[in-house]
């Protein structure tokens, strides 16, 4: 993917902050920054969610066959 640059200014408090957590997971502030924006737009748990859906479509019958049984009778109240 191209990278586009992006200019920000931050107090310096901030920007300490950024570099020490930055440091503390062994990673450029500029990747961190891009984490954390990822993580607040859902980028990562919005594909983790897509990736299980389609896992669970490709091997529903495997599911059914295995545990059909099993589920159908917690739906009902049974345990």
């Amino acid at each position: 993917m191209a990278k586009t640059q992006l200019n920000v200014r931050v107090d310096e408090d901030t920007a300490r902050a950024a570099r020490e957590r930055a440091l503390e997971r062994g990673m450029s502030v500029n990747r961190y920054i891009e984490e954390l924006v990822r993580q607040d737009t859902g980028e990562v748990g919005h594909t983790f969610v897509e990736s299980a859906a389609d896992f669970m479509k490709q091997y529903e019958a495997v599911f059914v066959e295995e545990f059909g049984a099993e589920l159908e009778g917690r739906r009902e109240g049974r345990h």
